[in-house]
């Protein structure tokens, strides 16, 4: 038995200069408040909802995003702490774990009077309302969330607990998002540890198609569709790669990605807030296990996205079954999965690795990753 973590945070909020909250998140208390001394424009928030017609889906049109800064030196990474001579997003001169509102978000509080009708066409457009805020998991530049202490990943769990439960108290929001992006070849712009969090006002489409897909499971059989997918790899054994007392990690039978893994709670809650102390315990363990494993495959860090899946704020919550998903598209050392016209085209997804050989690879990384 591994010894338990434990989470005790003070929580600071302040305003940057163009008004955006940031919060400082603390693992000891704060010695004092730092102000942010840059002079900045107020954000512009070009950004509204279109309607996709044909898919029955939401598109956002964010052009101010354009701007954002991409893959700066690390003398001018805008997440580190600020410091004489450098003012950065971030006043303190040290942190633990910071939120703050995304400068180039994809959803903000704008104006409502752009929701209109374009012209006559099917196009219909709307306020992308909603909220955007950056994760900062550390205030040290060269490190990985696989790096972080058990202590550190727990605040950052207890940070996306509060986040959950705040945004989806917002007027209007009907999901909470928490992910991280990590690797240039994954798309990433900025190196710094960080993650995002997305509040949005619609249920998005691969939660809604989830949900639909477990209503229609549970009128044929009665049971919850996430609880037989865990149950069935459990049973099976051969994509499972790490289990523990409250959490199995395995890779789905049906896995679109050459590496995948779900990390699901061993029984059935709705959202982050749901889980309880030895869950919330285990899971800081166990993830840091899977991300260092997925660094041991290949001996180089892996480009991945992590996705936090929990029950939107208002619909599906008995039918919904908090879980992580983690993927790559690095299918060997020196090749990468694009996704070519099948994926991108027709949403047909091809796999190039056997889910039962990447369980394989994975188990024998994370054994490697805790013994060394």
């Amino acid at each position: 038995m591994r010894p338990a973590v434990k989470s005790s945070l003070t929580k600071t909020s302040i305003r940057l200069a163009d008004g955006r909250e940031l919060i400082y998140f603390d693992e000891q208390p704060r010695s004092r408040d730092e102000t942010d001394l840059r002079e900045l424009p107020e954000p512009q928030m070009e950004i509204e909802l279109r309607r996709d017609p044909l898919l029955d889906a939401q598109v956002v049109i964010a052009s101010q995003r354009q701007d954002r800064v991409y893959l700066p030196p690390e003398d001018e990474c805008p997440l580190c702490p600020s410091t004489l001579e450098r003012s950065t997003e971030i006043p303190a001169a040290d942190y633990d774990v910071v939120v703050f509102e995304n400068r180039f978000p994809s959803f903000a509080a704008v104006p409502a009077e752009l929701s209109l009708s374009d012209g006559g066409t099917t196009v219909v457009r709307s306020p992308a309302q909603g909220r955007c805020e950056v994760v900062c998991f550390t205030s040290q530049h060269e490190t990985s969330f696989a790096e972080l202490p058990p202590e550190r990943v727990r605040t950052v769990l207890e940070v996306w607990v509060d986040r959950t439960v705040e945004l989806g108290a917002v007027a209007g929001v009907e999901q909470v998002f928490c992910f991280e992006n990590r690797g240039e070849e994954i798309g990433v712009t900025l190196h710094h540890p960080h993650g995002q969090i997305y509040a949005y006002p619609f249920v998005t489409p691969r939660t809604r198609k989830m949900l639909e897909s477990a209503l229609r499971h549970q009128a044929e059989t009665g049971r919850n569709l996430f609880a037989d997918v865990l149950a069935g790899e459990r049973k099976a054994r051969t994509r499972v790669v790490a289990e523990e007392d409250h959490w199995t990690a395995f890779v789905p039978a049906f896995a679109r990605w050459p590496f995948e893994v779900h990390l699901y709670p061993n029984r059935q809650v709705p959202d982050l807030a749901s889980l309880d102390d030895g869950e919330r315990d285990e899971f800081s363990r166990l993830y840091g296990d899977v991300l260092r494993g997925l660094d041991l495959l290949f001996d180089l860090p892996m480009p991945y996205m992590a996705a936090v899946h929990q029950a939107p704020v208002r619909t599906g919550r008995d039918l919904a079954y908090l879980h992580l998903q983690v993927f790559s598209i690095r299918r060997s050392p020196g090749k990468l999965k694009y996704l070519a016209s099948s994926e991108s085209a027709m949403g047909v997804f091809i796999n190039d690795v056997r889910p039962e050989e990447a369980a394989q690879m994975l188990r024998d990384a994370v054994e490697l990753g805790r013994r060394g």
